[in-house]
């Protein structure tokens, strides 16, 4: 009896060397890991449709495949009815901008050798139709690659970065979200960073506001060493992380080389497993207020929720279609108003004095009078 269950044990064994059942191990490993949604981007280019970007993910940070059904948005708390569901892999062209710090402390430990390898494995990544961009920033901010389909310009690109200067690091960002502010679709921003923001005019607020506006995400990659403080070694753990968790993206942290560009290649991979959800807002008038978005993956008593807002635009609140005329016709009566109430000040003015005038009878004084003397005749001589 023992002899046969030692040769059960050794099959088992055998099997699973031979990868036999690691199918089914990563099945039951999977159903046992727990679904986490987090909306990426938030697109209202087409408002009063909303389209929502997904990332599903395993405990560990991996692509999580899910039935795109079971995802669900609630807008403000309401569970929205959606239009279109596209399904992993079906977000159609992502447009990507690489944000690469070429400050003077890139050149230490071979670090902008190894961003450059990272940046080229995750553009191999890219599929037809992607298209990407290349921006750097030290004291300045440079723009040597703009996005494009002709990702060999890309490449080319990365691998004729030289670092030397500062790091304007929020200044960057806000060039990068210019850049992208007009192309349509997933829109993303992965920037590497080594050290402190030193020089920059912008900050992190100015950031945020642009990424609200342009509808893309902010992944976020540390490369300096956390425990270091200086003014080219420090690197802002804290504040990297924060940014990329506002912005949609993600954070990580880069001690060599093989992990900077395995960060890479699973940024690329996450975006291009994302879902897209399109529906109507029922509140279809472009307001200028904040409007929370939630996103629950799988059965609704164990889903796990990712948060995010979004803001539909509008300086001045709209109002009904059929309410508009009235408000535009009141409108141009004020301005009318304020344009003749200049006029009638005046006209009641000069009323006034002329009713005064009248009043005192407007007659000249004595000392006014004046004598006047005849012409003398004229003598003709004859």
């Amino acid at each position: 009896m023992k002899k046969k269950s030692l040769w059960i044990i050794l099959l088992l064994a055998l099997l699973a060397a031979s990868g036999m059942v690691s199918p089914a191990i990563s099945q039951v490993g999977a159903q046992a890991s727990q679904a986490n949604g987090r909306i990426t981007q938030v697109d209202v280019s087409q408002f009063p449709r909303v389209t929502v970007y997904v990332s599903v993910t395993d405990d560990a940070g991996y692509p999580r495949p899910v039935d795109p059904k079971s995802i669900r948005i609630y807008e403000n708390g309401v569970l929205m009815e959606p239009l279109e569901i596209s399904g992993e892999g079906e977000i159609g062209p992502l447009t990507s901008l690489l944000v690469m710090d070429v400050s003077g402390s890139m050149n230490e430990a071979g670090k902008l050798t190894a961003a450059k390898e990272a940046a080229l494995a995750y553009i191999d990544l890219l599929q037809p139709g992607d298209q990407a961009g290349v921006m750097t920033f030290n004291t300045k901010v440079q723009y040597p690659q703009p996005v494009t389909e002709d990702l060999d310009q890309v490449r080319n690109a990365i691998r004729s970065l030289t670092a030397d200067k500062d790091t304007a690091f929020f200044d960057a960002l806000i060039k990068a979200e210019e850049a992208l502010m007009n192309i349509s679709g997933r829109k993303a921003i992965v920037v590497l960073t080594d050290g402190l923001d030193n020089v920059s005019k912008r900050n992190s607020d100015d950031v945020l506001a642009g990424i609200s506006e342009g509808g893309f995400s902010i992944s976020t990659i540390g490369l300096g060493d956390p425990e270091k403080k200086g003014v080219n070694a420090g690197l802002d753990e804290p504040g990297l992380m924060s940014l990329a968790g506002q912005a949609g993206g993600v954070y990580a942290f880069a001690e060599d080389a093989a992990t900077l560009k395995s960060i890479y290649e699973n940024y690329g991979m996450l975006l291009k497993s994302e879902y897209r959800i399109t529906y109507e807002t029922p509140a279809e008038l472009r307001d200028g207020i904040r409007r929370s978005l939630r996103v629950e993956v799988g059965e609704s008593d164990t889903a796990a929720a990712g948060s995010s807002e979004y803001n539909p635009g509008g300086v001045l609140p709209e109002v009904e279609t059929g309410e508009a005329w009235r408000y535009f016709g009141l409108l141009l009566a004020a301005l009318g108003l304020l344009l003749f109430v200049p006029v009638l000040l005046r006209m009641l003015l000069r009323k006034s004095e002329t009713k005064k005038e009248k009043q005192t009878g407007n007659k000249p004084s004595s000392s006014e009078k004046r004598i006047t003397l005849k012409e003398p005749p004229k003598i003709t001589l004859k």
